[in-house]
Formats: C-alpha cells, sequence, structure tokens
C-alpha cells in the first residue's frame, strides 16, 4: 500500500491540485492484479475511489486461428482457479455451434458434476482460505495475522475443514476432468472418458462427511452476521440490478447453476428479464470501455450505461431464485432471505450466500452421484453434417454468470470470439461498492493500513477473477513516458481505452 501524488494508474490523469492519492497496490487475497487508488482532500474527505485493473491478457484475439476442438482446454488457460468453467462454457458454446441440441445423458450428468465439483472447490477455497481471516480476526487486526495458517492456528477445525472441503471438490474434478486444474474431460460434443464406478463409489463415500461440514459452514457465517448484524448488512452496500440463470420446466425459478434462461430483477426485486434465452444476450447486454482500466463495463442494453449496471454471482443467484431444488439449501436460504424484508445488498453478505451455494452443490453432487446415467458409456454425441457455425455457451461459474461465444468457419477455425466473464458483469457493482466502503470508512479520518484493508474486505467479498475479466479486445490502454539522462520526466503520450491519443506534460 502506498501514498504519493503519482497518476492514478496507466490511463488516469495526475490529481487535481491539493487532492492527495492513496494506493492499495497490488490488491491482495485476490485472483490476478489490481489496485485501488482513493483522491482525499486536504481534510481527508474522498474525493474519487476508483478500482484500475492493470494487467491485460487477450484471449479473445489469440483464439481466433485456432480448430475449435482445441478451445474448451486453451481457454482454461484463463484462470487457475475457475478453469473448468470456461472449459464448460466453450464446451456448451460449441456445442451449439456444431448444431447439438444436446449431449448423451452421461456427457450431460458428468458435465454437471464436474461443474458443482468446481463451485464447491472454488467456494470454499475463497471463504476458507481468503476471506475468513478478516471475518473471525477483524478488518483492522493485525495484517501479519490475516492469513490461512493464523486461522489454522486459532481456529484448527475450520482450517481443517476448508482444506478438506476444497479437496473434496478437487477430487470430484479429476475424477470426471482427468486433472485438478486445466482437465480435458469436457468435448465438444460431450465428454472423452466414461467415469468408472470404483471411482464414483469412492466419492460417493465421502459425501455424508462433505455435506455436514458444508452445513457448519454456512452457519458459522450465519453466526458472524448475527454477531455483528449493522457491520454484516450495511457494509459496502451497492443497490442495483441482480442477473443469474434461472432453472426452467419442472425447475422453473429455481437456483440453476450449469443451464437455464436469463433473469433480472431491479435493486427493489422487481423482475424486469423473465426467461431470457441466453443466445440472445447481446440484446439484453453491452459493454463501454473507459480509459482508467483494462476491464469492460458491461451494463443493460434497456437502460443504457449510467443506470444499467448489474451484480451477478452468489448473491445475486440466491436473491433471484424463487427456491433452491434440494432440501437442505433450501432450508438455509429461507433462514438467509429472512435477514431482510427487500434484497440484501451489502457486500458480506456475499459470503452467506456463497456458502449456501456450497452447501446446494455438495447435495447435487450426491443426486448426480446416485444417478447410473453418470455411468453410462455413450458418452459423445455424432457431429451434425449441417453446421449454424455460431454458438453461445452460458454457465454461472462461481463468481457468477460466464459468457463464451464463438464463430466458426468452414476450415473449423475460430473466426471470432467474444467472453464475458463474472467479474467483468460485477465491474461497476465493485466500483460502488469500493467507493460506499470509502465514504464510510476513510472520508475525515486519518488513512490507516487498518482502513485500507477495509476497502480490500469489501472487493474480497466478491471474489474477483481479475485475471479472467481481462482477456477484452479493442485499444489497451498505454501510456508511454520519455526519461532524460538525468532522470527527469519528460512528458509522453497516453492512449485510452477508446484509442484516442493525448499528450502528457513532464510531471512536476
Amino acid at each position: 500500500m502506498t501514498m504519493s501524488s503519482a497518476p492514478a494508474g496507466a490511463a488516469a490523469a495526475a490529481p487535481a491540485r491539493g487532492l492527495r492519492r492513496v494506493a492499495i497496490d497490488p490488491l491482495s487475497r485476490v485472483e490476478g492484479h489490481g489496485k485501488v487508488t482513493l483522491l482525499l482532500d486536504e481534510h481527508n474527505r474522498v474525493r474519487q475511489a476508483r478500482l484500475h485493473i492493470v494487467e491485460f491478457r487477450g484471449f479473445e484475439a489469440f483464439v481466433c486461428g485456432r480448430p475449435y476442438w482445441e478451445v474448451p482446454v486453451m481457454v482454461q488457460r484463463l484462470c487457475g482457479i475457475c478453469p473448468v468453467s470456461h472449459h464448460l462454457a466453450a464446451s456448451k458454446a460449441l456445442d451449439a455451434a456444431l448444431g447439438l441440441r444436446a449431449v448423451p445423458a452421461a456427457a450431460e450428468a458428468q458435465r454437471r458434476l464436474m461443474h458443482h465439483g468446481q463451485i464447491l472447490q472454488s467456494h470454499a477455497l475463497h471463504f476458507f482460505h481468503l476471506s475468513s481471516p478478516d471475518l473471525l480476526f477483524g478488518f483492522g487486526s493485525d495484517a501479519g495475522r490475516r492469513h490461512i495458517l493464523a486461522v489454522a492456528e486459532a481456529h484448527p477445525q475450520i482450517a481443517r475443514q476448508g482444506v478438506l472441503l476444497r479437496q473434496f471438490g478437487q477430487d470430484v474434478i479429476f475424477a470426471t476432468a482427468g486433472k485438478k486444474v486445466h482437465g480435458t474431460g469436457s468435448v465438444p460434443g460431450g465428454v472423452n472418458r466414461a467415469l468408472p464406478r470404483a471411482e464414483r463409489d469412492a466419492l460417493a463415500a465421502r459425501l455424508p462427511q462433505v455435506l455436514a461440514w458444508c452445513e457448519q459452514a454456512v452457519d458459522l457465517v450465519a453466526r458472524l452476521h448475527e454477531a455483528d448484524a449493522p457491520l454484516y448488512d450495511g457494509f459496502g452496500a451497492a443497490p442495483m440490478a441482480l442477473m443469474s440463470l434461472l432453472g426452467t420446466g419442472e425447475r422453473d425459478g429455481a437456483l440453476e447453476l450449469y443451464d437455464g434462461r436469463l433473469t433480472v430483477r431491479d435493486a427493489a426485486g422487481a423482475v424486469t428479464v423473465d426467461g431470457a434465452d441466453p443466445a440472445g444476450y447481446l440484446g439484453l447486454i453491452d459493454e463501454e470501455v473507459r480509459p482508467w482500466s483494462y476491464m469492460k463495463f458491461p451494463y443493460l442494453r434497456a437502460l443504457g450505461p449510467e443506470a444499467g449496471s448489474y451484480r451477478v454471482g452468489p448473491l445475486a443467484r440466491v436473491q433471484n431464485c424463487s427456491r433452491i431444488a434440494t432440501p437442505r439449501a433450501e432450508a438455509r436460504r429461507q433462514q438467509f432471505r429472512a435477514r431482510a424484508v427487500g434484497l440484501q445488498h451489502g457486500a458480506l453478505a456475499t459470503h452467506w450466500a456463497r456458502m449456501i451455494e456450497m452447501l446446494h452443490a455438495a447435495e447435487v453432487i450426491g443426486q448426480l452421484l446416485d444417478d447410473e446415467a453418470l455411468l453410462g458409456t455413450a458418452i459423445a454425441a455424432a457431429l451434425p453434417a449441417e453446421r449454424p457455425g455460431e454458438g453461445v455457451g452460458v454457465i454461472e461459474a462461481p463468481r457468477g454468470t460466464l459468457i463464451h461465444h464463438y464463430r466458426i468457419g468452414p476450415d473449423e477455425l475460430v473466426q471470432w470470439c467474444n467472453l464475458i466473464v463474472s467479474t467483468t458483469h460485477n465491474n461497476q457493482a465493485l466500483h460502488d461498492t469500493v467507493r460506499a466502503v470509502a465514504d464510510a470508512h476513510f472520508d475525515g479520518r486519518e488513512v490507516t493500513e487498518g482502513l485500507l484493508n477495509h476497502v480490500e474486505v469489501a472487493i474480497r467479498a466478491y471474489d474477483p477473477c481479475l485475471s479472467c475479466a481481462t482477456h477484452a479486445l479493442g485499444s489497451m490502454p498505454l501510456e508511454v513516458r520519455a526519461q532524460a539522462a538525468d532522470g527527469s520526466d519528460r512528458g509522453g503520450l497516453l492512449r485510452d481505452g477508446d484509442g484516442g491519443v493525448h499528450a502528457l506534460p513532464p510531471a512536476a
């Protein structure tokens, strides 16, 4: 964490005269690299608060020109934390591009099993390893104590459960994808391996203990909320619309993490988009680029960029659905919803919703392991001769709605790619949360490390994957400065996100 009066990121102008810049750089305990800058006046009043994403990855560009069957493995390299989500979203998109309406029942069951293993391991990793030190020790506690090893010392049972829950999720992924990270199990049209009965049985034998631990995790978060309700209910609150997939047919309106239709509620809870076809997402949302971040800002087209921001992820999903189709998680959802008359928008409520989803994932894993269709040997569909050549795959990744969209040419090479990941959807929500925390906890106060950690706590609640979110096409913001032999600054050029180039004066 630094304090200076240097420019706030590659594409930001120097602070106005008399303002002090405070930077949190880098953000800790998040996936990827980012920083926060605050501009304070002489009375420590917050004049500006921004989250800067300062890494860039060009997946939308270098996927093009590759054979389509390589893509589900390639795109996993966006992330080492949630590769399964990209693996499956790409597979679903390519199924559609190849003209497949469905894959064999065994392949569908394996993909769903792989996905819910990913949800479970990712939620366990985030809560126990990354966020629990702040929640158990306090936001302003000694910085040297805010890590998983200190949790293991002070709360050994909690830390152990977190490690073993993540291990179980990783073992589910290994059984279905062939590797715990960057597997190859899902292919366009199905999966590449039938699941042996012995591996199914070994996972099923561990499930009762996993379910018990998941329930204890939900209860732990509920107790933390009850112990400090004013903090948990209002911290970093950023009221805005919620978007997620919901189930259809007999699961109409239920929480759905693998497949479904898109639903949007406004900040007050009224449904404004009911069951939109994910393949038509471009008619629902649009994106804009801002010059000081490599991450795009999506918004609802009908409302425009100023009013159309929305949230995705656990807090959106658990409140967007009318029910959860597994009994233990549904009981916990009802307890969560009883906390407020309307929707909960506080950042810390996300942890409670995340643990409810982890419990739901464990229950779904149990259902799938009990389903004999999982062990079927017909695992890949025959590819149609006539192919649309374009497909959209949408899935609920641990952090929220994930969209993959591809066009394939007659030579079977990818011609075009568009990816909108969960953290990108949440970009404006993250910024609003940072501003809310800054206004509530910084305004007029002397800046301390503990106060700075309040901002990081709010950002961590979203479990942002900054690496996933910085893949975009377009003009990358870039600042170039010239330096004389004596070290003095000679000015330079700034290319912003829309391609405009501006001269920069020498630094004072």
